[in-house]
């Protein structure tokens, strides 16, 4: 890629902007090196508090421990869900949005003063929220169903939180009108850029829908308005609630273009069909929130026909592109650097001991074949019936969220606590086996979640035996025991996510300081591997990647047979005579 103009954007006597990473060659404006820091620590924080309560959770569920009460186990439901999905997610993919931004395009930070105040918003509204539910007075679970009400206070941290979120996301808009008046790229954005302009894209939306919901809730909590449709509330919370997942999946699937860029120096295998997937993406993946809905009257069977087949097909086709792109345009660096033996030396030689290669591959692999063939399923009208209220659902969003999007995060951590944070790595051995601990342990957990929610059971209840009920109901001693393994594999993985705070948090603290490089005014010229891969352009020609459309049809095989067993299954649910 040809360089680009390197202007001063600085006068004698202003503070330096700009630090060029030694390590890696990028360059981070100083107001977005600090705000990338803190919504990352703000992340860090909130998974803290969400595997606590994972913990606490899936030691209930695990039904010969039952570790908590009723109350407090809704109470701790209510909490994890929010501060997982929304808080944690949502902190790091602002930090992504500005790395994306700033640092990948190589200019400064659009409107810093409001970067702060999103910030400040998003902390504010996240601990408002906490507060409201640990008081006891928000066990309404996180999707808050009306007419159960919950204090005001819980309506309105959620809505400060969205609003900062909305703030970012704008300041990101801005930062790529910056970097385009100012000429520090040529051509169209780079594809990592591009995916996450995808993920704010959709952030909007999904933002505004929990915006549009939740402030006449709230209004309703403090009794300014005397009711709220059940049925409308449901169906734009869902726009807010499952297109959350629609922001992760997004910016994930960035993040592993970055990672096989920043690890490999791979480029895309066709930069053009990778960025029409995400174009497929923003037109209808957040659709899949119909599945949550299929059930409710008040759409109409137009709508969900179209939503179900069509719509769906599109955003599935998008998604099977990133994973054939993906690992093909490592398979093709790996090839380009001998590995060439057989279909799979360039797998078997990857540096299954990097961390941020390992937690990548096994997140693409644990989101396509649990999260996403599942999802599909659930996707289906007529199969959707028999699962939705089965603890399948959390199964298959946690193969999605914590699989897919969660597992994605940690692995590019380990890329930034040297490159943003300049310190190294503390527990170097712990962290090669971090992945490993926490995608297995997850990888289990879904898939026995899975299997339980297919012998029925219920997705949200306290006690699957029903002890002391007037109407008691005995599941088959397998469910019991894939509830068992729900409990040990959930441990596991809890472990894992304990192994990767430790080292976050101690190689922040701890960590050896590391060489930041010098400040400058000046916008550094194209250097280094990392940074050239990263906003290079793909290969457009022919390309050779026969190991990567062999793992593509055994993912079709696996999608066919899993896809026509479930219709089978339905088929038994009412026999004939």
């Amino acid at each position: 890629m040809a360089s680009v103009h390197a202007p001063s954007l600085g006068m004698a006597g202003v503070q330096p902007q700009f630090r060029v990473c030694p390590r890696s060659g990028l360059q981070f404006h100083r107001s977005a090196e600090t705000l990338i820091k803190l919504n990352a620590v703000a992340a860090v924080v909130t998974l803290l508090v969400g595997g606590v309560l994972a913990l606490l959770i899936v030691l209930t569920r695990w039904q010969a421990i039952h570790l908590i009460d009723a109350d407090n186990f809704y109470l701790y439901l209510t909490a994890h869900g929010l501060d997982m999905l929304v808080a944690w997610i949502i902190f790091f993919e602002i930090a992504i949005l500005y790395f994306c931004s700033s640092t990948l395009l190589r200019c400064r930070l659009a409107t810093p003063r409001f970067a702060w105040l999103g910030l400040a918003l998003m902390v504010i509204g996240t601990i408002t929220f906490n507060v409201a539910i640990f008081s006891g007075n928000a066990t309404v679970m996180m999707t808050s169903y009306v007419p159960m009400p919950a204090h005001p206070a819980f309506y309105l941290g959620l809505i400060l939180f969205a609003v900062g979120a909305l703030i970012g996301c704008f300041v990101f808009l801005g930062t790529l009108v910056v970097a385009k008046a100012e000429k520090t790229y040529e051509g169209s954005i780079p594809l990592v850029t591009f995916g996450a302009l995808t993920a704010c894209i959709i952030a909007i939306f999904t933002i505004a829908s929990g915006a549009i919901i939740l402030i006449p809730t709230f209004l309703w909590s403090i009794g300014y308005i005397s009711h709220i449709d059940p049925a409308m509330y449901r169906v734009i919370w869902w726009a807010f609630g499952h297109s959350s997942q629609q922001i992760n999946v997004s910016a994930h699937v960035a993040v592993w273009y970055a990672i096989a860029a920043i690890v490999f120096g791979a480029r895309p295998m066709s930069e053009r069909v990778s960025r029409g997937a995400f174009f497929l993406y923003i037109c209808f993946l957040q659709l899949a929130s119909a599945h949550h809905i299929l059930a409710d009257p008040g759409v109409g069977t137009e709508w969900k026909v179209f939503n179900t087949s069509y719509a769906m097909y599109l955003a599935v086709l998008a998604s099977m592109i990133h994973g054939l792109t993906v690992p093909g345009a490592i398979e093709m660096a790996q090839r380009e650097k001998g590995f060439t033996k057989g279909l799979f030396e360039w797998l078997r030689k990857a540096p299954w001991s990097n961390p941020v290669f390992s937690g990548m591959f096994m997140s693409l692999i644990g989101f396509g074949f649990l999260g996403g063939i599942s999802g599909v399923m659930m996707g289906t009208e007529q199969l959707n019936m028999i699962i939705h209220n089965t603890i399948y659902v959390p199964g298959h969003f946690h193969a999605t969220v914590v699989l897919g999007t969660t597992l994605a995060f940690m692995a590019i951590t380990y890329f930034l606590l040297p490159t943003l944070f300049n310190r190294e790595l503390i527990l170097p051995g712990w962290a090669k086996w971090q992945p490993y601990v926490f995608g297995l342990g997850m990888g289990v957990f879904t898939l026995t979640m899975m299997g339980a929610g297919t012998l029925g059971v219920p997705r949200r209840h306290w006690d699957i035996t029903f002890a002391g009920a007037s109407l008691p109901y005995e599941f088959p001693g397998t469910a019991l025991l894939m509830m068992a393994l729900v409990g040990i594999s959930g441990v596991i993985a809890v472990i894992g996510g304990a192994m990767y705070i430790v080292i976050t948090v101690g190689t922040i603290l701890f960590g050896k300081r590391l060489d930041a490089g010098t400040y400058t005014n000046k916008i550094s010229p194209l250097r280094m591997p990392v940074q050239t891969a990263l906003t290079g352009r793909g290969h457009e020609a022919s390309f050779h990647a026969p190991g990567t459309f062999v793992l593509a049809l055994v993912f079709l095989a696996a999608f066919v047979l899993y896809y026509f067993v479930n219709w089978k299954y339905l088929s038994t649910v009412w026999g004939l005579s």
